[in-house]
């Protein structure tokens, strides 16, 4: 067997969080594969190494002094070093990175230093291969992974098991570092998981699995034992940030299973994430709702117009003014006459008039109507399907609990439920709705 394990900033956080990484690793000989994140918040007072390299990019950017805030990434790498008595010079790293600041460098560059730092500390640590991942992470210029190039960058540069790799980054085809959206490290761990035909990527992190709806909201809600890629894509996209959305389409396309698992607490199995759930349905039948998640701050755009159902290119007419200001439609609700068009309120806030003025010359609509502070609501569930009345039973629980319904989205495979509510009865709707369906029916079992 074959395991990628990935572990986040929180776990590399401190020499005493290495210390629980190595007792992970070596409790298991198949995780001969490791992707690091840089190291994370040690405490609440304390800052990600990522976030102090971006505050000193920024520095840099308007000629202030970064001084101190370098100073606390030196600090916390030659703490680390100390602690478990390591030999690589990382004093040197670190003054080289400095040298490079004062001659002015890419902002790619210096972000990624914190994983670069981090794999070098936690590849001697392990005595792991440290294999650099702009060495092995091969961008295009159209800044896509190259698959097939990173492929074979990484056969030709990988000694055998036993190695690891910085997350985050990697390089286009002149050599120069490319970093991925804030959490690659993710998709980093994925990308190899694809590469050496891994039986199972971990993704190690500060909780243990995917929960039901979000704890903030939710006190000790029941976690996800098994779920499926397309019931992750549906609860990432609003709102359920465990795992970066874009990790799963390299493992996805060879139906590698991703595990999620709490380096605070290894014992816990955590949530396994397939393809297809299938088999393990069969012995443990999945809950009703898999999830329950979603984002405040939408704004809806309506455009009534009578007999615009027979008119042809009539919504792409409105999506094309929405797509000319780039702003992206999140859901289109509709009627016979009546288009809904919901949008994350700050992606149109600069140009809300622009829009409703083009929509009111080109489309001439019967009213055009726009309403702003919702909140959607995305409940997800592959064993809704079946279950007839899903729907019903879930819009009847809004209604006892006096939430009004703004809108509602569901596609034919019935793998999830979209509803618009009012910000204020965000909270109080995955309540309602989790007391019903998650609370009742485990008291009754």
């Amino acid at each position: 067997m074959i395991k990628v394990v990935k572990f986040g900033g929180s776990s590399v956080a401190s020499a005493k969080q290495f210390k629980r990484v190595k007792k992970i690793v070596q409790s298991d000989a198949s995780r001969q594969f490791v992707v690091t994140s840089a190291c994370g918040k040690e405490n609440k007072e304390d800052y990600k190494v990522t976030d102090l390299l971006y505050l000193c990019d920024a520095h840099i950017r308007y000629g202030v002094s970064y001084a101190s805030l370098y100073q606390s990434v030196k600090d916390k790498y030659l703490r680390i070093k100390k602690e478990l008595k390591l030999k690589t010079d990382i004093e040197k790293e670190l003054n080289q990175i400095e040298m490079n600041m004062k001659k002015g460098v890419h902002t790619d560059y210096l972000v990624s230093r914190g994983e670069y730092l981090t794999g070098l500390l936690l590849a001697e640590y392990l005595g792991y291969q440290f294999l650099d991942a702009s060495e092995v992470i091969a961008f295009g210029f159209d800044g896509e992974i190259d698959m097939e190039r990173t492929k074979e960058l990484f056969t030709q540069k990988c000694n055998g098991k036993g190695v690891l790799i910085p997350g985050f980054y990697g390089a286009l085809p002149n050599g120069e570092i490319k970093v991925m959206s804030r959490g690659g490290s993710d998709i980093t761990g994925s990308i190899i998981a694809n590469v050496v035909d891994a039986d199972v990527y971990e993704n190690w992190t500060d909780v243990s699995g995917i929960y039901v709806a979000d704890p903030k909201i939710i006190d000790s809600p029941m976690r996800v034992d098994t779920i499926t890629y397309n019931e992750l894509r549906e609860m990432s996209y609003l709102g359920a940030n465990v795992l970066h959305d874009d990790a799963v389409f390299p493992v996805k396309v060879k139906n590698i299973p991703i595990n999620i698992r709490n380096t605070n607490e290894p014992e816990n199995p955590g949530t396994l994430i397939l393809e297809d759930c299938k088999e393990l349905d069969l012995e443990n039948p999945p809950h009703v709702i898999t999830g329950i998640t979603g984002r405040k701050d939408f704004t809806v755009i309506t455009i009534t117009k009578s007999h615009s159902s027979t008119e042809v290119g009539f919504l792409r007419k409105i999506l094309s003014i929405f797509e000319d200001y780039r702003v992206s439609v999140e859901s289109v609700p509709s009627t016979v006459d009546t288009f809904s068009v919901i949008v994350a309120s700050e992606t149109i806030e600069s140009c809300l008039y622009e829009v409703l003025g083009r929509l009111k010359e080109e489309v001439k609509p019967d009213d055009l109507r726009y309403e702003d502070h919702l909140a959607l609501v995305a409940v997800v569930g592959r064993g809704m399907k079946e279950l007839a009345g899903i729907s019903g039973k879930l819009l009847s629980e809004f209604g006892n609990n006096k939430i009004n319904i703004k809108v509602i989205s569901q596609t034919a495979d019935e793998l999830s439920i979209v509803v618009g509510v009012m910000n204020q009865d965000f909270e109080k709707a995955i309540r309602c709705i989790y007391e019903k369906f998650i609370t009742e029916e485990r008291s009754l079992s």
